[in-house]
């Protein structure tokens, strides 16, 4: 049977427990130092804590290692690698090739989609050089996903849902150029959720102030079973950056998704273990959102863009209607409650908030109503009662187990067996004295023993097997079960295995003879792990240059002609023959030219000075 696997980001321990329990059967997580969420470091106690509690229900941790690296930095990136591994991580994220050149654990290696994963040529050589599983460019089509997996065998993950970086990972130096924070150092400052003005080669604005490469979330949540019939079988939650309830929501949301799809199939399974509930209705649209987009996962579309605000603005709940001093009524089926937070465009399209003071019968009275016109569209951004129950224990996960109780020739013994086949037992010696009452002592037997409390078990079947009816003391009862549970947890412990690896050079040829400083070497050792590969020109990385002047700094799939209606290839675009090339982004600073290399359908975003 096929493994499913679902992955949820960890910004730190709790995160990462709340994702298990809300059904991850696996967390992604930084480690204290070199991570592409550079502001997500986790120290290595944070990491045995989630690593203790996810093995017990075979979920698993991989540590992210995903940051090109300075020749410096390269022992102490080696060191924590050997740290993930002595902590009980299964797996490093790695980005830059020079940890290759050096001695790692035996840990399995997955390729970040930092390494830009966009072809079947690429993601073949990785699996030559020894990873185990490649994380995919978000940018990719079912199509090429198809034809990766014609080709390949190594493992496959795509990211399902969360924030777009507007460039193909790994490919941006924006946030370098214009602020000497690297995104490939995990310090991307965010230049894309910025105001630009589009302007075009003969100075006209054609665009002003709008948010030109901000892009809508990610969801594919609609198309689990068309990605796992191209051939991914590992789905994958943006977010080590968002907090707790964003995390509970999102992991919950797709853990019903997937397993719809499994229970329909004999093909697949779940990768962990246990049973999981929920005391809430997971909705993406009820945390973070800045809107859906399917990207290019089913073809190029136009609204994949958020011009307006690359804020979370929730979900659209109806239309503002019957307005008076200090109260609207809101047109549409969704109820708003006391506390919730509420936004919505203006006149001129400018984005405002505020908060619902009360709610009486069909009037909802804000605290702040300037602005709102008849008409404006409402959106729910914080819903009050959602919020409350994200900070309750919105998910539980437990394994069944089946325990049974008999006496032994001097006491009592409990044994308990769960779904995998951990056993553990734990026995007393106790005077053997007949109870008074048959029922009654049966119900105090069963009623203590089936006391599980905060542990990881839930009770599925419980056996008394007593040659006669005896009275035995409730604090004996206690110690037994508690006892009996320690030792199964143990068990557990005992019996997860992890699987290892071991990475060996070889010298398969590169899919590209050269390599500009998009590939990202920064270290001597990525220069000699490429040039073993048959990399004839190694240029440095851009973070090492000096003069980014006439450098493409983004790299991106998003076109935006194609979303403004301008693009030649398109009708639509034909009614804008007086724009002049080159068209330019501005802002108060800089202006930044735009190429487009249409027979690739990519738009390609140049420094100037």
């Amino acid at each position: 049977m096929r493994a499913i696997e679902l992955s949820a980001p960890a910004k730190n321990a709790e995160c990462g427990i709340a994702a298990i329990d809300c059904g991850a059967d696996a967390v992604y997580i930084g480690a204290r130092k070199f991570g592409a969420r550079a502001a997500a470091g986790n120290e290595r106690a944070e990491i045995q804590r989630l690593v203790s509690y996810a093995h017990r229900f075979r979920a698993k941790v991989y540590v992210t290692l995903n940051t090109i690296l300075y020749d410096r930095e390269l022992e102490e990136a080696q060191k924590i690698a050997h740290e993930a591994y002595d902590d009980g991580a299964d797996a490093l994220i790695l980005q830059d090739m020079g940890l290759l050149e050096m001695e790692l654990p035996p840990i399995p290696l997955f390729a970040s989609t930092q390494t830009h994963n966009d072809s079947w040529r690429k993601v073949k050589f990785l699996e030559e050089a020894g990873f185990q599983r490649v994380i995919l460019a978000r940018e990719l089509s079912l199509e090429e996903i198809r034809e990766i997996r014609e080709h390949t065998t190594v493992d496959l993950e795509f990211f399902v849902a969360g924030a777009l970086c507007v460039c193909y990972s790994g490919q941006c130096y924006f946030s370098h150029a214009v602020s000497g924070r690297s995104a490939n150092r995990g310090e991307c400052c965010q230049p894309c959720r910025m105001r630009y003005s589009l302007q075009d080669g003969a100075g006209r604005v054609i665009v002003r102030d709008r948010h030109l490469l901000s892009l809508k979330d990610l969801d594919l949540s609609g198309h689990l079973a068309d990605l796992i019939r191209a051939g991914v079988s590992l789905f994958k939650i943006e977010g080590r950056l968002k907090d707790i309830s964003y995390v509970k929501n999102m992991t919950a949301f797709y853990r019903k998704r997937l397993d719809a799809i499994i229970d329909s199939s004999h093909e697949f399974r779940k990768v962990s273990s246990g049973v999981i509930s929920f005391s809430f209705t997971p909705d993406p649209g009820k945390t973070f959102s800045r809107g859906a987009s399917r990207y290019f996962l089913t073809g190029r579309q136009k609204d994949i863009a958020s011009l307006r605000t690359p804020k979370a603005i929730g979900k659209e709940i109806g239309t503002a209607d019957a307005l008076r001093g200090d109260s609207f009524r809101v047109k549409g089926d969704v109820e708003l409650h006391n506390g919730d937070g509420i936004c919505f465009f203006d006149t001129k399209g400018v984005l405002h908030g505020t908060n619902v003071n009360r709610v009486e019968g069909d009037r909802v009275y804000p605290r702040d109503m300037r602005r709102l016109y008849s008409g404006a569209i409402i959106y729910r951004n914080y819903d009050h009662e959602f919020s409350k129950a994200m900070k309750r224990k919105a998910c539980e996960r437990k394994m069944p187990i089946r325990m049974t109780f008999g006496e032994t020739e001097d006491g009592f013994l409990l044994s308990a067996v769960d779904d995998e086949g951990s056993r553990a037992s734990y026995g007393i010696r106790s005077e053997k004295t007949p109870a008074r009452n048959d029922a009654s002592a049966g119900a105090v037997i069963r009623n203590q023993l089936s006391k599980l409390g905060d542990s990881i078990f839930s009770l599925s079947d419980l056996a008394i097997n007593l040659e006669s009816a005896y009275f035995i003391p409730v604090r004996e009862l206690n110690e037994m079960r508690r006892r009996t549970i320690s030792l199964l947890e143990e068990e557990r412990d005992k019996n997860y295995t992890r699987k290892t690896a071991v990475i060996t050079h070889s010298e398969h040829p590169y899919p590209q003879p050269t390599m500009d400083y998009r590939g990202n070497v920064l270290n001597k050792k990525a220069t000699a792990f490429y040039t073993r590969h048959g990399v004839k020109s190694i240029e440095e990385a851009f973070e090492a240059q000096r003069d980014p002047r006439g450098k493409i700094i983004m790299t991106t799939r998003y076109c935006i002609r194609y979303e403004l209606g301008m693009c030649p290839r398109d009708a639509a675009g034909k009614s804008y023959p007086t724009v002049k090339s080159p068209l330019y982004l501005v802002d108060r600073h800089r202006k930044f030219r735009l190429d487009f290399h249409c027979d690739r359908c990519e738009m390609r975003v140049v420094f100037l000075e």
